[in-house]
């Protein structure tokens, strides 16, 4: 059921000031219109979620494990209404959609297997040496606890995996966290449908109403409030420069300064080394294409910057892919928002006295659809003007002559802070490559071989992250289990008696987790 609720809890509320979202694919208004949150509904989710806080993040691994899994069915349960939903609300097609879905539960139930096995905790435990010298050592007992309530952003890219109940929700409902969820105003009926399941899945496993709440508006002022709230403890954002930098400055002027792991900017560069551009350059240029305009290139990893030395080959590379992209189709956009952006972000481009364009995709005759775009510089002109690595969010392209490997070396430092970075190799390539890999894993958080940044595993091992402005803080990832250390801290118990300890840290050892005691691993009982 759509009816444009705003959810505090287990409450559902309806406000008089209401907004719409739009079908890019045709234009049309959508029903119905939503409520829009306010200043209210945000200080009653915040103080719901506080009150909420200490019980939840005393929940046994158990317990919280099997709510994630709860969430996780009742958002399959939803069936084809939320595709059918996300489809109007974001032209993307249902293949896509379904794929998505299967994500955000599976990492929810990944999370969920996280919790149980105990090892986010990182319970350690020194005990006490009575007899050293010169000085005893007291016993000392270290585990992770949660932060505290959560606010988290829905991104407008991937309507389910990052947003109400995407990876942000998910890691820090794993961690303990209560989650106050400011949904993204271009799809609020996907977003409302979520967020009642997730209400559901609160109810069902008997926990405080107040671990999720849904806040629905198209408003600044919304997520400035939410931020600002100071019983929010952190925030989770994928979005825009502007807006996550917008978040860090209200976060950092607080009384209490809070993290914002906000995920930004990137544009993924892509090395064709010699070797491998001159073995298979041509056979490279339609699986670039394909990577570019999958989505209509809304993908935080589209490669919008491609790095080759100077030559026929790379020449060869060139007229492959703007052949390939002249014969693509063109994909509806997510937002007339954002459909405007990207047109602006090619114009200049193409208007640009040092850039040559190379192709553009296929004319299409609906409304918002992006028509891809390929362009070629060389070195000493993207070096001399910065605005030519800014990302242009969908698929266009920019293609860097070097002179040589060590000019690739400079164009690659010379970058801000990436998500990803590919390189085309192939054996004769490794020399050239260890050169470099260096360089690239000082701007990069993610660098993978003969494939293409598009597609994110969510894993045990995945980094989604990178240095600023791909994320505001590089030691950290969006995706992948590792997501929920951003919503922990450690706290040390010296000296207190065993009665009073967390289980975690007991040495009775209830939850059966692993533990490293007196500096040995100690493997897990369960």
């Amino acid at each position: 059921m759509i009816d444009g609720a705003i959810l505090i809890g287990a409450e559902l509320r309806q406000a008089e000031t209401r907004f719409t979202s739009v079908d890019p694919a045709t234009g049309e208004t959508l029903k119905p219109n939503v409520s829009s949150a306010g200043p209210a509904d945000v200080a009653d989710a915040c103080a719901l979620a506080a009150a909420a806080a200490p019980a939840y993040a005393a929940t046994d691994p158990e317990t919280r494990a099997a709510f994630l899994e709860r969430i996780a069915d009742a958002i399959a349960a939803i069936g084809d209404p939320l595709i059918a939903r996300a489809m109007q609300e974001t032209g993307l097609p249902r293949a896509r959609l379904e794929g998505e879905r299967g994500r955000t539960v599976g990492q929810l139930r990944l999370f969920a297997q996280v919790v149980r096995q105990g090892d986010w905790l990182d319970a350690t435990i020194d005990p006490a040496l009575p007899d050293r010298q010169p000085l005893p050592r007291p016993d000392l007992r270290r585990l992770n606890l949660p932060v505290g309530p959560v606010a988290v952003f829905g991104a407008s890219n991937f309507p389910l995996a990052f947003s109400v109940a995407g990876g942000d929700t998910a890691s820090a409902l794993a961690a303990g966290c209560p989650v106050v969820v400011k949904g993204h105003p271009a799809h609020p009926g996907t977003g409302e449908l979520v967020a009642r399941a997730v209400r559901d899945a609160v109810a069902a496993a008997g926990l405080p109403a107040g671990v999720f709440s849904y806040l629905p508006g198209e408003t600044n002022a919304l997520g400035e409030a939410l931020v600002a709230d100071p019983r929010i403890k952190a925030v989770g954002f994928t979005g825009s420069r502007g807006g996550g930098l917008a978040l860090m400055r209200i976060a950092a002027g607080r009384e209490e300064p809070i993290p914002v792991y906000a995920e930004m900017s990137s544009i993924n560069p892509v090395i064709l080394f010699p070797a491998a551009l001159a073995a298979r350059g041509e056979a490279l240029a339609p699986a670039f294409v394909q990577s570019l305009t999958m989505g209509a290139g809304q993908f935080c990893t589209n490669p919008g910057l491609v790095l080759g030395v100077a030559s026929p080959e790379l020449d060869r590379f060139v007229e492959a892919a703007g052949k390939a992209l002249s014969e693509s189709q063109p994909a509806t956009m997510l937002s007339p928002g954002i459909h405007a952006s990207f047109e602006k972000g090619v114009d200049a481009l193409a208007g640009h006295n040092a850039v040559t364009q190379v192709a553009r995709g296929q004319v299409g005759e609906g409304v918002n659809q992006a028509v891809g775009a390929l362009f070629v510089t060389d070195a000493s002109a993207f070096l001399a003007d910065r605005a030519l690595g800014h990302e242009v969010f969908g698929s266009s392209s920019i293609v860097i002559r070097c002179r040589d490997l060590a000019e690739i070396g400079t164009v690659i430092a010379s970058l801000e802070g990436q998500l990803t970075a590919t390189i085309q190799i192939d054996d004769a390539d490794a020399d050239a490559v260890r050169g470099l890999l260096p360089i690239l894993a000082e701007r990069v958080g993610r660098i993978l071989a003969n494939g293409w940044p598009t597609g994110v595993e969510v894993s045990h091992a995945m980094v989604h992250g990178g240095p600023f402005p791909a994320t505001s803080d590089g030691r950290t990832t969006s995706v992948g289990t590792a997501a929920i250390y951003r919503f922990l801290r450690p706290v040390c118990f010296q000296n207190i008696p065993e009665g009073l300890l967390p289980e975690a840290i007991s040495d009775a050892n209830p939850w059966s987790i692993a533990r490293r005691v007196d500096g040995k691993r100690e493997a897990s009982t369960r």
